[in-house]
């Protein structure tokens, strides 16, 4: 324990049983598939950006404790506009007591909510369309095509944002990850707010739709990523949450073995999922790790690990035993 600090002393000590030791279980495993030259894919899902998971993100990124981010749209942009729009947020501790009037009253004032932090729409959302617009619209007069997340490395590089950082630039994992050009997958990206405002401006003819690839681009890339990066240890899978950000990804593996008929191909070769959904009929959020054997996405030796708590507690505390702290 000597290289150790504090957080993992005390997570040792006391995180024994239930919850927290498939924690302290799920964190030990992850390093140790590190420490065998595994490489590590972490999926995004909800709004761990707006929940500030940078904080401990983004240093995960800078010291290679991952490889390959998935996340949703919302978590590829709410990063960015945390770093540009910090001071407007507004908290709403008593967000259970709100009425359908009180909520009204945010809309109104420009604020939308989640659980208890609200976006302000016109120093987040707005600002950060005006700067990327120009970057989409440069790239459909040159004939040009990105990924979603390429157009947000492109403007956070360009350096145009600084002017209005109001967070420290170490704790955005978008920055982190721009400045190692991390990959990423953002599936569903149409379902964030940067998406719909595309999608405006393809309605009103004044952006193509093929200057965004696609998501199906998107899955093309990874199985090329994967094959390239599963020799030896292979990747690990760190699901955060449910939802497409996981969904998607871990597909990759089954749509290789089974349509693209590479008998060889590894499985993944660690899973764990930090989640609050609870088993349910057809959930695939909160079905257990095993149902992915049958579907090709697991071996019956990968070491599995659910930890069923909140994320925005759990995958902080497993990022600081990781980074030793």
């Amino acid at each position: 324990m000597s290289n150790r600090g504090p957080i993992s002393q005390f997570i040792e000590k006391n995180y024994l049983h239930f919850n927290a030791a498939a924690l302290v279980d799920a964190a030990k495993a992850y390093e140790a598939h590190l420490d065998e030259n595994g490489k590590m894919m972490i999926t995004l899902a909800g709004a761990m950006s707006t929940a500030e998971l940078g904080i401990s993100l983004a240093e995960m990124i800078r010291q290679d404790k991952v490889s390959i981010i998935s996340c949703t749209g919302a978590n590829l942009e709410e990063d960015i506009m945390n770093l540009v729009a910090h001071s407007h947020y507004k908290r709403v501790p008593h967000y259970r007591d709100l009425s359908p009037q009180d909520e009204w009253d945010l809309l109104e004032n420009h604020y939308n909510r989640v659980t208890d932090t609200c976006i302000p729409e016109e120093e987040a959302f707005r600002r950060l369309q005006k700067h990327i617009y120009k970057v989409w619209k440069d790239a459909d007069s040159n004939n040009e095509r990105y990924f979603p997340h390429e157009f947000m490395y492109k403007i956070l590089l360009s350096g145009e944002l600084e002017q209005y950082y109001e967070i420290d630039r170490k704790n955005s994992w978008m920055l982190a990850a721009a400045e190692k050009n991390l990959p990423i997958v953002v599936p569903g990206w149409e379902d964030s707010t940067m998406g719909n405002i595309f999608a405006s401006y393809v309605i009103k003819g004044e952006i193509k739709a093929t200057t965004m690839k696609s998501g199906v681009e998107y899955m093309a890339w990874l199985a090329d990523w994967y094959v390239k990066n599963s020799e030896g240890k292979g990747i690990g899978f760190f699901q955060i949450g449910g939802g497409i950000a996981g969904d998607f990804p871990i597909c990759v593996v089954p749509m290789l073995y089974q349509d693209m008929e590479m008998e060889n191909i590894p499985f993944w070769s660690y899973f764990c999922q930090i989640s609050d959904s609870t088993t349910s009929y057809g959930s695939y959020s909160g079905a257990v790790p095993n149902e992915k054997i049958t579907w090709g996405k697991l071996d019956i030796n990968t070491p599995k690990f659910i930890v069923e708590s909140d994320a925005t507690i759990v995958a902080p505390l497993i990022f600081a035993w990781i980074l030793k702290q």
